[in-house]
């Protein structure tokens, strides 16, 4: 079974909606977690968004990268330039690529603009996710 980790900043929202789109949609046969380089805590926004399309992700946890040993992974998949460039050294048979996505978080507004920010930034993860298991199950 491959095993995926999604790495932000903060593992807070993007992270943690891409984990949500994987856990839904390959849970028979894909291992997902997600983890930041300073983790936060979960974007109360982050789970609003995720709700909206069924995804439940207020039970997941903002985990530390540091606390992970990469070696149980077999594709590492950073949200931002910032966890990209904070990585450690990778071991060699894992697998990274980058995503280089809009932080939601830093969206500012009333709720409906920021709920919005969220909202494309939530598709966007939809796609690269289902792109990722299309590749997987080849």
């Amino acid at each position: 079974m491959p095993s995926v980790l999604f790495v932000c900043t903060g593992n807070s929202a993007r992270s943690q909606m891409a984990e949500g789109f994987a856990r839904r949609q390959g849970t028979k046969w894909v291992r997902v977690e997600s983890a930041g380089v300073r983790p936060t805590g979960l974007n109360p926004y982050a789970v609003w968004a995720m709700n909206e399309v069924g995804i439940d992700i207020s039970q997941q946890t903002s985990d530390a990268l540091g606390d992970k040993d990469l070696r149980r992974y077999d594709f590492l998949i950073t949200l931002c330039g910032n966890a990209r460039n904070s990585c450690p050294v990778l071991p060699a048979e894992l697998r990274s690529e980058h995503w280089d996505l809009p932080d939601p978080a830093r969206i500012w507004g009333t709720p409906a603009e920021r709920m919005s920010g969220f909202r494309v930034v939530r598709y966007l993860i939809e796609q690269r996710v289902l792109e990722l298991l299309n590749r997987l199950t080849r």
